[in-house]
């Protein structure tokens, strides 16, 4: 694939991932690109589920998964599209996308943003007061499963844990320098 690598962004729903890549987006305006998404109700692209199957079969997409019945995942059009563009492709997926990703040649960078810990998560999700207590509860089980398998050896190449935004901020941004002054000197040039 052409353009700048693409970043595969994962961790649990309270870790700060979506406050560090708004902080990415506008400091490096023009930089980043997202794939739409198939299939999932959500800022993504709808298909009906036989045709997204039968892409899924001829392996079309770069990581899938069912959720409440429906069908969704990246195709991997939707990566080329962002990379032909020269940016820098932001995939955020759980850790079971994260496994489907190493399966295929799509070569990112691999970032987990984790919490300090459980009991912190628990107090950002509860700070948030949008779900009730089953969807907490729900979301702090997937947390433990996420933290304890972020630390697979080759799975990540690097684990931020979030306890100092900025601090997080200057690890993401230390990363990802690479490919983002590829991407600034493709603007400029």
């Amino acid at each position: 694939m052409e353009g700048p690598r693409p970043v595969v962004l994962s961790g649990p729903s309270g870790t700060g991932k979506s406050t560090l890549l708004k902080k990415l987006l506008k400091d490096y305006k023009g930089v980043f690109g997202f794939s739409l998404v198939e299939g999932y109700p959500k800022h993504y692209h709808f298909r009906n589920r036989e045709a997204m199957q039968e892409d899924i079969d001829t392996g079309e997409f770069i990581e899938t998964d069912e959720f409440s019945g429906n069908l969704y995942g990246t195709s991997k059009c939707a990566v080329q599209d962002v990379r032909a563009k020269g940016l820098i492709c932001i995939l955020d997926v759980d850790i079971a996308g994260v496994r489907h990703i190493k399966e295929s040649d799509l070569d990112p960078i691999y970032v987990s943003i984790q919490p300090p810990s459980i009991e912190v998560l628990e107090e950002r999700l509860r700070g948030r007061a949008t779900e009730t207590e089953e969807k907490i509860q729900s979301r702090l089980e997937a947390a433990r499963i996420d933290m304890e398998e972020c630390n697979e050896p080759g799975l990540f190449d690097i684990v931020i844990v979030n306890d100092d935004l900025d601090e997080s901020y200057e690890k993401l941004q230390s990363v990802l320098k690479e490919e983002i002054m590829k991407v600034q000197q493709g603007i400029k040039s």
